[in-house]
């Protein structure tokens, strides 16, 4: 039983990381995107102003 428990654990440690991963890239990826899409309508009214 013992080790079941610290398999369990160690099981559900890497899962948190897992999660906390995929979370973390998921939210750059976001940020990322959002900024190139700012990024690409800022350039693309300089070269209509121009």
């Amino acid at each position: 039983m013992g080790n079941f428990i610290l398999f369990l654990n160690s099981f559900l440690s890497y899962l948190l990381q897992l999660v906390v991963i995929a979370v973390l890239s998921g939210a750059t990826m976001f940020v990322g995107i959002k900024m190139r899409k700012r990024k690409n309508e800022q350039l693309k009214s300089e070269r209509t102003d121009a």
